[in-house]
């Protein structure tokens, strides 16, 4: 299975609109031609949203096949993540439906959401995608979630290199924003369970560079994009999600943690 891109944009998420950034991409079109952009500064992963025509979450494995075929002659050597996120409208059952059948690759999966199927449906999901080789980023947003996916995994795949996770930062916090410090409880747990996984960090607001940075520089890898913050590291406003890859690169390169 491939390994997580050691900068994966994030250009849309599920919630936001145009009203909140002009530049956010919500066609295929859109999230294409992002893509192609990103990838040129840097980015060598893309975690793809679609949406639905009024512009709403959508999840739909015919739809993503369309937009995975549209990517693979865009960008052929951009790693292609598609998520499986509820947000608050779809059920397990359909998340589990589109990462099996969208022809992907790489999808990501929120173990407090898929872990609401039960313990044996989730155990068997994680299996067969494994056995489909479909890599798995496990999302994580507090140590619950870290528990939950131990409870669920045999400790053999637990304890693979390969097993991918998202640590998400700032999602659940008083004030939406996030802190380097949020990452301390998740890399503890890591430590203390002699876990090795092949991990990553998203974090909403300001903090996003900082964090992204922090996590670096601790052996992870980096999600950046309009669906966490659409600021800058100077505090300002980002023109597209072109600009925030090159802003992170720029940050990373600085401090010698982009090789």
């Amino acid at each position: 299975m491939r390994p997580l891109p050691k900068i994966m944009v994030a250009p849309s998420g599920a919630r936001l609109s145009k009203a909140d950034h002009p530049a956010l991409p919500l066609t295929i079109d859109e999230v294409v031609t992002v893509a192609k952009s990103c990838f040129e500064v840097g980015a060598d992963g893309l975690h793809a949203h679609i949406r639905d025509e009024d512009g709403s979450h959508l999840l739909d494995a015919a739809v993503y096949r369309d937009l995975l075929s549209d990517l693979r002659r865009a960008v052929p050597d951009m790693a292609l993540q598609i998520t499986t996120e509820a947000a608050g409208v779809y059920q397990p059952d359909v998340q589990m439906e589109v990462a099996l059948n969208s022809g992907a690759d790489m999808v990501s999966a929120a173990v407090r959401e898929i872990g609401e199927a039960g313990l044996e449906t989730a155990r068997a999901f994680y299996a067969e995608c494994e056995d489909r080789k479909i890599a798995v980023q496990h999302i994580l947003f507090d140590v619950e979630d870290c528990q939950r996916l131990s409870e669920i995994l045999p400790r053999t795949r637990l304890s693979d290199p390969k097993l991918q996770m998202i640590f998400v930062l700032g999602r659940y916090s008083q004030t939406g924003a996030s802190s380097p410090n949020e990452m301390l409880p998740f890399l503890t747990w890591l430590k203390d369970q002699n876990l090795t996984p092949d991990w990553a960090v998203c974090a909403f607001g300001a903090a996003e560079p900082a964090c992204l940075v922090e996590a670096a520089r601790r052996g992870g890898k980096c999600r950046v994009g309009f669906e966490n913050s659409r600021l800058l590291s100077n505090g300002s406003v980002a023109k597209d999600n072109r600009e925030k890859v090159v802003d992170l690169c720029t940050q990373l390169t600085q401090q010698n943690l982009l090789l």
